[in-house]
């Protein structure tokens, strides 16, 4: 059923209901009949259904806001970490953000996806399993049998992540007091009203992994398909920043603000049109039929409803219904398109069981838009990539990579204190009201006012009752109750306030009968009833959205019931329902009502609450690099003497951490002791000074608390930093000395780069070359840079060692290029100082994509190429084939070209040496001050490589993938004579030889240089 036409006719829920004949039968084996897999009929989807309709409820949902504004921040951060230039996987990402969402709203429990390197094990479980689930839906029965180790995976993955899902289930059952109101908790104690029957635990646990399994797969594939066709339409990209720049602008994001978005919501609904994560569903005839008065239908017989597809219909959406443009689907046309064409927009499902977390889920996905649309400037990391799919139990873009670049100047510091600072303070309000039936007081006094409300999801129920608290403050007394209460009984004796909302044009549940009621007067006079009607509707729900509320507005009156003021309307899919009543409430009802009454004045309404404020600032991590603690293992020396001295340190990673040959282990590493001595003694501080700063937030320093100041200068900020331009301007600004001003004058000029930047002059340097200026200690502190991260190639396989990385590096400890004292290698004279047991802080980053072992080891030879420590990843490489020929593996063949200045800098000799004979690698050595017949009189790799081109052009004539790891210098170098190389052996041109290593570049030839 590809067209709108054929798909609106059996959307027909009279003639056709869902059916489970696809994959989600397969499903079943691991969600049961939750709400996603439960077939037509079974009893627990529908006490389910309707314990947990008010949970989905737009005041539930908006009760979320906080939990899943955490978690974009945590997207966003790691993004603004990544740097500008790090290609970011957005289904990755997206996947990780919307299941922790769904995780954390739903049930209370951290995955924490973004603080690991690989997926939780039921994250990985679960793509699995449905993965697999798919595929065993496409075998035919016979073929099972062949398949005894996969599908002993599939139910071991489902025992897994049935086991997590229980326990979190009775973890929350042994804890009765748990004040969290979240889906957990709905179903834990949510009654049926129709059944009288609870959600048994099983069937609990079958919906917690339903909201896991949907929420976060249709999620996170909706918004890479947004953010996928905002980038090919740079114009929409523009409108929806700017919208998002004009409404919420740079402060904090909030429930009000993302629902006053209008572009935003029309591109999500384009990209929902056109990239439907789940484009079809399976529909059941419930009756011999026709389809279109032509296709004959069985009972029982299912058809495939294929909604994107009939989303593109150009008899509905025009000649261009292919294109992105979010323009067709704001507000006024959206609602003419689905009063024109019912059914013709439907990717959240039909009827009843359509989906009941779209509300969840159009709110995270605001959120995470208007975040990152706020704070980041987005690319693609191929401007070419063209759209391709990959498939699980849903539709993704596949390979889809951003880059994003933060705005306004800001830096990932910037951002965290940005996003921080929006939730500092935690205020809780307890009314009057709630006090009251707390303390049992039951004694009224005032005017009496009745309130009734119509409400499935809660949100009017919530409404009223706040109607009620407010009353208060009014003279009046108030009762609220729902509207079927009030069936042949509307108080006359008082003024009443109806809230009701509509579903699919249809009465709420508990106000049914009183609609059925109003429609049966028959004439009759309801007499002196005194009213006023609010009314919530979603206009993407139905074009009937306000059917209800407006039917009773116009019957009350009809039937002789005095208007008191006009009705209020407001629009859940846009604003904000709390706003809106409130100006109703605050600007109409309450100023009529007043004025109706025995003229006392109000009382103001805040002094009539019992408020009570509890104010929590949250422990921001000055230095929030993103590592965790691990344990050395054990060090030790790689070099002998005479050469710079270089040593190997070993690392147990914490749980959870992992990594692949060829990644980064990151380092926070302290500054070294005689940097900080030096400090000190400038300042005239002893050891154990105490330091207390005051300031402006954002800087990074223990704040507005006392630290010791070997602390502050040891683990807080970069002293070997060089001097910026407005550090010497500032320096300028703290002597009257004619000589210094003048010196410091003149290094802001053309000497800056030769002189400061070049020879690595740091504040500290200047502050002694230059003893005429009076520096205050806050201002040194101010100039500092905060402590960062440094990155080091890992010298391990996890084949050999998962838990474990090691580390190759050389210890700098030199002159000085400015010839002030020694030049010290901040993280290096850390490192050396480490011993096995103590404690290190550390993060496993990947590399390029392109340094790591090729993916079909068997087939693709390699060449390594390295100086000095560059050697540390291919020493993982070769650890890594030399585990795979132990378990039997054959490889192609492996060299390494290792260039060090003799035999006491041959790092690891007696390794490659048993590698070598084991077959895992040919290693070819050059060394730079010695001479030796086995290096053929090679001083560098370069010289080396040149020597042995004819086993090099071998290689690389089958396939054999070239990697290099060193200095700049070294990676210049190689790169030359590769291209003469190709000159020579191939016949090649200068100009032809650069155009082909720049196309094979990332390809087959990789580079990890460093400085």
């Amino acid at each position: 059923m590809c067209s709108h036409k054929l798909v609106n006719e059996i959307c027909d829920e009279t003639r056709f209901q869902k059916t489970i004949s696809t994959e989600l039968n397969e499903v079943r084996n691991l969600a049961n009949d939750g709400l996603f897999t439960a077939k037509p009929g079974e009893e627990n989807w529908g006490i389910a259904h309707r314990v947990l309709m008010p949970a989905f409820g737009t005041v539930a949902i908006r009760g979320m806001f906080d939990e899943m504004y955490e978690i974009a921040t945590q997207l966003a951060l790691k993004w603004a970490r990544f740097g500008s230039s790090q290609p970011i996987l957005a289904t990755d990402d997206f996947t990780r953000l919307a299941f922790d969402t769904v995780a954390l709203c739903s049930m209370d429990f951290r995955f924490n996806s973004f603080y690991r390197e690989s997926a939780h094990p039921f994250v990985e479980g679960m793509g699995d399993v449905l993965v697999e689930s798919g595929n065993r839906f496409r075998r035919p029965a016979m073929a099972k049998v062949f398949y005894r180790a996969t599908t002993k995976k599939y139910f071991k993955d489902i025992k897994m992540m049935r086991e997590i899902s229980e326990d979190v289930v009775q973890a929350r059952r042994a804890n009765p007091d748990s004040k969290k109101k979240d889906l957990l908790a709905a179903m834990l104690n949510g009654i049926d009203s129709k059944t009288g029957k609870g959600i048994s635990d099983i069937s609990i646990a079958d919906n917690l992994i339903t909201f896991l399994i949907a929420g976060h797969e249709t999620t996170s594939g909706t918004l890479s398909f947004l953010f996928y066709s905002l980038l090919k339409s740079p114009d929409c990209y523009q409108k929806a920043q700017k919208e998002v720049d004009e409404i919420i602008g740079q402060g904090p994001i909030t429930v009000e603000k993302v629902f006053k978005l209008k572009y935003v919501p029309a591109a999500l609904r384009e990209t929902l049109r056109l990239y439907s994560p789940i484009p079809g569903v399976a529909m059941e005839a419930l009756e011999d039929t026709l389809v279109d008065g032509k296709y004959p239908i069985a009972k029982g017989e299912a058809v495939s409803a294929f909604f994107t597809r009939s989303h593109v219909d150009p008899r509905v959406y025009g000649e261009d219904a292919h294109l992105f443009k979010p323009e067709r689907m704001l507000d006024e046309n959206f609602e003419r398109l689905q009063k024109e064409y019912p059914n013709c927009w439907k990717p959240f499902g039909s009827g009843v069981r359509a989906c009941i977390g779209r509300p969840f889920a159009w709110q995270e996905m605001l959120i995470t838009v208007s975040l990152l649309l706020q704070n980041f400037n987005l690319t693609m990391d191929n401007p070419a990539y063209n759209l391709s799919l990959i498939e699980t139990l849903t539709v993704k873009p596949k390979d889809f990579y951003m880059k994003a670049s933060l705005r306004h100047g800001m830096s990932p510091l910037d951002l965290e204190h940005k996003l921080r600072g929006s939730n500092e303070a935690s205020i809780k309000t307890t009314t009057s009201a709630d006090h009251e039936s707390e303390n049992g007081n039951s004694e009224r006094k005032g005017k009496p006012l009745s309130i009734f409300y119509g409400s499935n999801s809660g949100t009017c129920e919530t409404l009223a009752h706040r109607l009620a608290s407010d009353a208060t403050s009014h003279g009046f007394h108030a009762s609220v109750d729902s509207l079927d209460t009030a069936k042949e009984s509307l108080p006359i004796d008082r003024p009443v306030v109806i809230i009701t909302s509509s579903y699919e044009g249809q009465p709420p549940d508990n106000a049914a009968q009183f609609v059925s009621w109003l429609k049966n007067l028959e004439g009759k006079s309801l007499g002196p009833v005194s009213y006023a009607v609010f009314g919530v509707g979603n206009r993407e729900w139905s074009q009937s959205f306000y059917k209800v509320p407006k039917f009773v507005d116009s019957a009350l009156e009809k039937h002789g019931a005095r208007q008191i003021v006009e009705i209020g309307l407001t629009d859940t899919s846009d604003r904000d329902p709390f706003t809106d009543f409130e100006s109703w409430e605050d600007g109409t009802l309450w100023p009529t009502l007043d004025k109706e009454g025995d003229g006392a004045k109000p009382r103001e309404l805040a002094a009539q609450k019992d408020l009570s404020v509890q104010v929590t600032m949250p422990r921001i991590s000055t230095l929030h690099q993103d590592v965790s603690e691990a344990v050395v293992t054990a060090v030790r020396d790689l070099t002998g003497p005479g050469v710079a001295r270089k040593r190997h340190l070993e690392i147990a990673l914490p749980s959870g951490m992992s990594y692949r040959a060829g990644d980064y282990v990151c380092v926070l590493p302290m500054n070294p002791r005689e940097t900080v001595s030096r400090i000190l003694r400038y300042f005239r501080l002893s050891w154990d000074a105490v330091l207390t700063i005051e300031g402006e937030k954002g800087v990074a320093l223990p704040m507005n608390q006392p630290a010791s100041a070997s602390d502050v200068l040891s683990s807080y900020v970069e002293l070997a930093q060089p001097a910026t331009r407005r550090n010497i301007s500032t320096l300028a600004q703290f002597t009257s000395d004619k000589e210094t001003k003048e010196a410091l004058d003149d290094l802001l000029g053309s000497k800056l780069q030769a002189e400061i930047t070049t020879k690595r002059v740091s504040v500290m340097d200047l502050l002694e070359r230059f003893p005429k200026i009076q520096l205050p200690l806050a201002s040194f502190l101010g100039m500092l840079p905060p402590m960062r991260i440094r990155q080091y190639s890992i010298a391990s396989s996890p084949l050999k060692s998962p838990t474990h990385v090691s580390v190759s590096y050389s210890i700098l400890d030199e002159p000085s290029l400015s010839g002030q004292g020694r030049h010290i290698g901040v993280t290096t004279s850390y490192l050396s100082k480490l011993s096995p047991n103590e404690l290190i802080h550390i993060a496993i980053r990947s590399s390029h994509v392109a340094f790591h072992l090729p993916r079909t080891p068997e087939s693709t030879p390699i060449i390594c190429i390295a100086a000095g420590a560059g050697i540390g990843p291919f020493r993982g490489f070769i650890e890594e084939r030399a585990q795979l020929l132990a378990a039997g593996r054959k490889l192609a063949p492996a060299m390494l070209f290792f260039g060090c200045r003799g035999k006491a800098d041959d790092l690891y000799r007696n390794e490659f040496d048993a590698w070598e004979k084991q077959g895992a690698v040919v290693v070819k050595r050059a060394y730079s001050r010695e001479t030796s017949v086995e290096t053929v009189g090679c001083k560098y790799v370069q010289h080396r490589l040149t020597n042995e081109k004819e086993k090099v052009c071998e290689l690389w004539d089958q396939g054999a993938k070239l990697y290099v790891c060193g200095s700049r210098e070294v990676g210049k170098a190689v790169e030359e004579t590769c291209v003469e190389l190709l000159k020579e052996l191939m016949g090649m041109d200068k100009e032809g030889a650069d155009a082909f290593f720049k196309e094979v570049r990332n390809e087959r030839f990789a580079t990890d240089v460093f400085t």
